[in-house]
């Protein structure tokens, strides 16, 4: 299943009926947890939460204009799934 969004509550909004209350938890228990001056964004047409530019100014390794992800969910075919990049 692929969602094309371009805020997070956009993305919300298009995920199935089923999912929605499990995915708004895991995003609060998400920006209740966030290092301060991380942001939340879409990337990878998924919801996601970066290391901006301007607390790692060389960006992304495989996309240096783009920030440094750190964590990112997604309503998948048949699964919520969780990304998590911290060991970058």
């Amino acid at each position: 299943m692929r969602i094309e969004a371009d805020t997070v509550d956009e993305y919300l909004e298009l995920i199935p009926e089923d999912r929605k209350e499990a995915i708004q938890r895991l995003r609060a228990v998400i920006l209740e947890n966030l290092p301060e001056g991380f942001e939340e964004t879409i990337q990878y047409n998924m919801p996601c939460y970066v290391v901006p530019h301007n607390l790692y100014p060389p960006g992304y390794h495989c996309e240096p204009k783009d920030p440094l992800p750190f964590l990112s969910f997604a309503s998948q075919k048949n699964f919520v799934a969780v990304y998590h990049m911290g060991l970058y």
